[in-house]
């Protein structure tokens, strides 16, 4: 049978890995497929490293639209990244019948519905493994393995350069404006690395999840999004202390009145698996009804491991080019005229448990008034942690650092009762929330 043949948009470290795994491990790819693939036209503004890259034999034009153009291309695979020229792009793609992997996290949360439905409509498909944790296959195992089960949540650690950077300010009680710069030395961490370190990337990555996972549709829009940069070192250590580590997770629930779909900074029991996935590694815990939990862990980044989600896809795609396209795999799993109207709910509604940090002065009465506050509010504590002001200020300090854990509690209850202590004249400085998740 005739290999299939590709079209590759964009060939930097990802595309260039597609291509060498794709020629490397050919024989052995062909016997999963049922068919030889092939990458036969590439497209780069940069021809010359295009060239380098791929050698002699394909053909290399530095215009994406003439790979679209090309009858004889059945697959394309965009890698050129962002919301822009990309979303154009694809649709066009899609519009001249031709199957798209991408690994286009940004351009999916934020255009996944339409882009979904051109698909769709169309007749072809749209894969995207490569888009969500790098070589881990969590949207397969999400979109087929687990499709048995009704999902009640998923938690994440989803961009290495944030799990890189908490390892290290963790590991040698550095602030986080030193480990950055050691992250972009050591290129965990991009010269502009805002969309690492606000929690962007991980809540586009998550933001696929929650749709593959609930079904409903892809709303990015809605996500609670929130970095690290404002994380500082006493309370990483102050988190070891109480037997938690730190990390970034990306993480969506199902709840009766709606989905949680958050990122943020959360304490997670050291004990955890999760808790102990260090450096630039990524891993992603799933609950089922009926599996339990389950993990899933690897290289979330990286030329060769990004690639190896890019080719699945290609060989997903080989198997199923023929098929029906009503018994194709749907693109969120769930068929289209079956997805879910539950609604993202607002973080004033997500209950969950909470960390606190107040550095107050250190005097008599001042934890009685704090609890006390806490109590009218209907927050219960789990458990208090008292600095010594020397240990916080050096000797003869007047204040000290308060570290509070919380039981459940909703969001919004424990907004109204932090504006409360904020506005305590014992209450220094401002206080500390990070939010905390058991896992279990």
């Amino acid at each position: 049978m005739k290999p299939i043949q590709v079209g590759l948009l964009g060939i930097g470290t990802v595309g260039s890995g597609t291509f060498k795994v794709l020629q490397r491990n050919q024989e052995e790819i062909k016997r999963r497929a049922g068919r030889g693939i092939e990458i036969t036209m590439v497209a780069d503004l940069d021809q010359a490293r295009a060239r380098a890259a791929v050698g002699e034999g394909v053909q290399v034009v530095n215009d994406a639209r003439a790979v679209i153009a090309n009858p004889d291309i059945d697959i394309v695979i965009e890698l050129i990244g962002g919301y822009g020229v990309a979303k154009q792009l694809v649709l066009e793609a899609i519009a001249a019948g031709k199957h798209v992997v991408t690994a286009n996290k940004a351009l999916l949360a934020v255009h996944g519905t339409e882009i979904f439905a051109a698909a769709h409509a169309r007749g072809v498909m749209v894969a995207f493994e490569a888009a969500v944790a790098g070589g881990i296959p969590i949207i397969k195992a999400l979109r087929e393995g687990l499709t048995a089960n009704s999902i009640q949540w998923i938690a994440g650690i989803i961009n290495g350069t944030t799990n890189f950077i908490l390892s290290e300010m963790r590991d040698k009680g550095l602030d986080f404006g030193t480990v950055l710069k050691e992250a972009q030395r050591l290129g965990y961490a991009e010269a502009d690395p805002t969309f690492d370190i606000e929690g962007v990337d991980a809540a586009h990555k998550v933001t696929l999840m929650s749709a593959i996972a609930f079904g409903i549709p892809v709303q990015f829009d809605k996500a609670h999004v929130e970095g690290i940069t404002k994380l500082a070192a006493q309370d990483i250590k102050y988190a070891e202390q109480l037997g938690y580590r730190i990390k970034l997770l990306g993480i969506t629930k199902r709840k009766a009145q709606g989905i949680e779909l958050r990122v943020h900074p959360t304490l997670v029991p050291a004990k955890r698996l999760l808790a102990n996935v260090e450096g630039a590694m990524n891993a992603v815990v799933v609950n089922g009804d009926a599996v339990g939990t389950t993990l899933y862990y690897g290289k979330g980044a990286g030329g060769e491991p990004t690639a190896s989600a890019v080719i699945a896809d290609l060989v997903d795609i080989t198997r199923l080019h023929t098929a029906d396209a009503a018994h194709r795999v749907p693109h969120l799993a769930f068929h289209p005229d079956a997805m879910s109207d539950l609604q993202v709910l607002p973080m004033a509604e997500v209950v969950t448990s909470y960390y606190l940090r107040l550095r107050v002065a250190d005097e008599a009465g001042v934890l009685a008034q704090v609890t006390g506050l806490l109590a009218t509010a209907g927050i219960s504590i789990d458990a208090v942690l008292q600095r010594e002001a020397d240990e916080v200020g050096g000797e003869g300090s007047t204040q000290t650092d308060l570290i509070i854990l919380t039981h459940d509690t909703r969001e919004g209850t424990l907004d109204d009762a932090l504006a409360q202590l904020q506005a305590l004249p014992t209450v220094l400085a401002p206080i500390v929330r990070i939010r905390k998740e058991e896992l279990s």
